[in-house]
């Protein structure tokens, strides 16, 4: 079952680029930070997620399918009756959350001087 919203062969041409936006993309940032905390059931991540930004179910499904392809994320499905799916980071999957959750701090940090910039820079357009 293919995860990848990717054209056809772009994998190939640019792998790196592709692991990029998954882990930069709007969920994959939120996943990756959400997870470094500690292992969350799907439920629990999506409403971990939508205290911050709303996330649809098949949303969180493919970004999950998406990052654990990737190494990143670890599911384990337990055979237990209801059935119980538990989401954590894989040992890769945490040093890339490191890296996104210093640029989601130096974002935040930083956040008063990209909003004075864009003042500044919508004042100088006619």
């Amino acid at each position: 079952m293919a995860v990848s919203n990717a054209k056809p062969g772009a994998e190939a041409m640019c792998p790196y680029r592709l692991v990029l936006e998954h882990v930069t993309s709007r969920w994959g940032v939120l996943i990756l930070i959400a997870l470094e905390e500690r292992s969350y059931r799907f439920s629990e991540l999506r409403r971990a997620i939508s205290d911050i930004s709303r996330v649809s179910e098949k949303s969180l499904t493919q970004t999950l399918q998406t990052l654990e392809r990737d190494g990143l994320v670890h599911r384990d499905a337990k055979p237990v009756i209801p059935p119980r799916v538990d989401y954590s980071l894989t040992d890769l999957g945490r040093e890339a959350a490191v890296q996104v959750r210093t640029l989601a701090t130096w974002t935040e940090r930083r956040m008063d001087d990209v909003q004075e910039a864009r003042r500044a820079y919508d004042e100088a357009r006619p």
